[in-house]
C-alpha cells in the first residue's frame, strides 16, 4: 500500500496547476445552478437557515456587528506565538461566544455570523407591516448592543488569564438581500447590501461604544452626523432606546445563566495536533478544544471588491443579478482553493473566502514550497475570477465594477470550533489570519499582497515577483507561474546545470513550478520559531 506522502506527492503532480477549460466547465455547471432566480419579500418568521441555491429574500431589517477590540492583545499576550497564546485566545472566543450567543436566543435577534472577533446579528422584528417598526427595531439593537457591551465585561476568567472583552458596535438599517452562506452541509444566511455592509465598517476599529451610522439616528429622530463612526451614542441615548425595547431579560441574568452553563459544560482544555497535508482533508466538523489543530501554513483571503456598490445598484431593479454573480463566483473560488490547490474553506464571509493551505508532511511544513503553492493559488483565484465574470457577461449578467482583493499570510494557524455540541461554530486565528485579512483590505480589486512573514520566508524568486511593496496588480495564474519558472530556470542556470537540469523549468512552466531538487522539508528557519 502506497504511503499517505506518496500519495499526496503524486496527487500534486495532478493538482497545483489551474487549467482553463477545468475552471470554464465548472463555472458553466454553477451557471446552470442559477439559471432561473426567485426573489420574494421576507415579511414573516421564515426559515433563513436553508434557502435554496435559486432563491432570495429582500429583508428590511437592523444590522448590528459587535467587534472585539483586543483580539490582537490576546494574540500578543506573549512575545513567541506559540501554544500558549493559541489557547489563550481561543478560550477568549469561545467564552465570549457562549455569553453572546445567549443574549441573541434571549433577544430574538438573529447570529448570521461570529468570525474570530466579529459578530453579526440581524433584528428583523417587528415586520414593516406595522408602524414605527423601523424605529422599534433600531431600539432594540441598541438594547442589545449595550447588553453584550455589558455582560462582556463580565465573561472573562482571570485563574485562566482570560480578560474581559472590549467591544464596539455598529449599527445600521435598512434593505438586504437574504442568501444562501456556504455549501456541502454548512449552510446560513448571508445579507448581502449597504446596511450590512456599512454596520461592519462602522464597527471596524476606534474606541468601544456603540455607533449608528445616520440611516439608523435618522430611524429613531437623532440628528445626522458627518462623521457617526467617531461619535458613540451617549449614556441618555443609550437609556432612551433601552426604555422604548424594555426588554425582559437583563445582563446580571445572562451573567448567572452564562456561569451555570460554562460549570455545567465546561471548555476543556484546548489541545493541539497536526494536520497532513492535505489541508483538504481536515475534517473541521470533527474538532473540539482537545482535538484542535496548529500549524505552520498560509491564510489567504479573497475578497469580491466593489460588490456592496454591485448590489446597491441590482437590488430593485435586477436583484437576479446579484445571487447569480455571487453563487457562481464563491463556488469556483472554493473549487480553485479546494480541488486545484488542496487548501481548505474555513468559510465565507460575506462576499469574501478565507482557507488555508500547507505543504510538507505530518511532522513538518515545508516553507518554501508553501508559499509558492500560496502564491500559485492567489493567481488562479484571480484567473478564475476573470473568467468568470467573462462567462456571467455572455449569459447576460451585468458584472460591471467588481474586482478581486487578495491577501495572504505564512504562519503557525490554530483551527477548532468555538461553542457547545450542536451549536459550534468553525473558527481559525492567528496572527497570521488578522495579517492575511489586513493585507487583502488594502488592496484594490487588481490587487494581490502578500504577508511581511511570507515575504522573508519566500524563495527569491517570489519576492522579485512582488517587490519590495510586497503587492503585484493583475497576478494572475499564467503571470505566477511563469514569474516562479523564469527566476528558478535563471537560478539553475547559474548553478551549471546540464540538459536535464535546464529542462526542468520548461516542463514545469505548464505546472506547478517547483524548483529541480528532492522532496522534503525544507531546512530554512520559519519567522515564527
Amino acid at each position: 500500500m502506497k504511503s499517505k506522502t506518496k500519495k499526496h506527492s503524486e496527487r500534486k503532480k495532478m493538482s497545483h496547476t489551474w487549467k482553463h477549460d477545468r475552471a470554464a466547465e465548472n463555472i458553466d455547471k454553477r451557471i446552470k445552478d442559477v439559471e432561473s432566480v426567485k426573489i420574494v419579500d421576507y415579511v414573516r418568521d421564515t426559515d433563513l437557515e436553508s434557502i435554496p441555491t435559486a432563491k432570495a429574500y429582500k429583508v428590511d431589517g437592523v444590522h448590528l456587528y459587535a467587534d472585539i477590540l483586543n483580539l490582537e492583545d490576546m494574540l500578543h499576550c506573549t512575545d513567541f506565538e506559540g501554544e500558549t497564546c493559541h489557547k489563550r485566545t481561543l478560550r477568549f472566543l469561545n467564552q465570549h461566544f457562549r455569553a453572546v450567543d445567549r443574549i441573541l436566543n434571549k433577544t430574538d435577534a438573529k447570529r448570521v455570523d461570529f468570525h474570530n472577533q466579529r459578530l453579526h446579528a440581524l433584528i428583523s422584528k417587528p415586520y414593516n407591516t406595522q408602524t414605527g417598526a423601523e424605529a422599534a427595531r433600531v431600539n432594540r439593537a441598541v438594547a442589545i448592543a449595550q447588553l453584550v457591551i455589558d455582560v462582556l465585561k463580565q465573561t472573562g476568567d482571570s485563574d485562566e488569564h482570560i480578560p474581559d472583552a472590549k467591544v464596539r458596535v455598529g449599527i445600521d438599517s435598512g434593505r438586504a438581500l437574504a442568501v444562501n452562506n456556504g455549501r456541502n452541509g454548512y449552510r446560513e444566511p448571508l445579507f448581502l447590501g449597504e446596511p450590512a455592509n456599512q454596520a461592519a465598517k462602522i464597527a471596524n476599529g476606534g474606541a468601544s461604544g456603540i455607533f449608528l451610522t445616520n440611516a439608523a439616528r435618522k430611524a429613531i429622530g437623532l440628528d445626522s452626523l458627518e462623521q457617526p463612526a467617531k461619535t458613540a451614542l451617549t449614556r441618555e441615548e443609550i437609556e432612551a432606546c433601552q426604555d422604548k425595547a424594555a426588554l425582559d431579560v437583563t445582563a446580571q441574568t445572562i451573567v448567572s445563566e452564562w456561569e451555570k452553563d460554562m460549570e455545567n459544560n465546561p471548555i476543556g482544555a484546548f489541545q493541539f495536533s497536526r494536520h497532513t497535508p492535505p489541508f483538504r482533508t481536515m475534517d473541521i466538523p470533527s474538532l473540539t478544544p482537545a482535538n484542535s489543530r496548529r500549524q505552520e501554513a498560509i491564510s489567504i483571503y479573497a475578497d469580491i471588491d466593489g460588490f456592496t456598490n454591485y448590489v446597491n445598484r441590482h437590488i430593485d431593479d435586477r436583484p437576479e443579478d446579484v445571487v447569480k454573480a455571487l453563487h457562481v463566483i464563491r463556488a469556483e473560488l472554493e473549487r480553485v482553493l479546494t480541488s486545484d490547490f488542496d487548501g481548505r474553506r474555513i468559510r465565507f464571509i460575506g462576499d469574501c473566502i478565507h482557507g488555508l493551505l500547507c505543504e510538507g508532511t505530518a511532522q513538518t511544513t515545508d516553507i518554501e514550497e508553501t508559499i509558492r503553492s500560496g502564491t500559485l493559488c492567489a493567481g488562479a483565484l484571480r484567473s478564475s475570477f476573470d473568467l468568470a465574470l467573462e462567462k456571467l457577461g455572455d449569459n447576460g449578467v451585468d458584472t460591471e465594477g467588481l474586482g478581486l482583493a487578495i491577501g495572504f499570510e505564512y504562519g503557525f494557524m490554530a483551527v477548532s470550533r468555538l461553542g457547545i455540541k450542536g451549536g459550534r461554530v468553525r473558527c481559525a486565528v492567528s496572527r497570521g489570519v488578522l495579517a492575511s485579512e489586513r493585507e487583502q483590505m488594502g488592496c484594490t480589486g487588481v490587487q494581490t499582497a502578500i504577508g511581511q512573514a511570507a515575504y522573508d520566508n519566500a524563495p527569491d524568486e517570489i519576492k522579485k515577483l512582488f517587490g519590495s511593496n510586497r503587492k503585484k496588480s493583475d497576478l494572475d495564474y499564467d503571470a505566477a507561474n511563469a514569474g516562479q519558472a523564469e527566476q528558478t530556470q535563471k537560478a539553475e542556470s547559474r548553478q551549471g546545470g546540464g540538459l536535464l537540469r535546464s529542462a526542468a523549468p520548461a516542463a514545469a512552466a505548464g505546472g506547478f513550478s517547483f524548483p529541480a531538487k528532492a522532496a522534503g522539508p525544507s531546512k530554512k528557519p520559519a519567522s515564527f520559531a
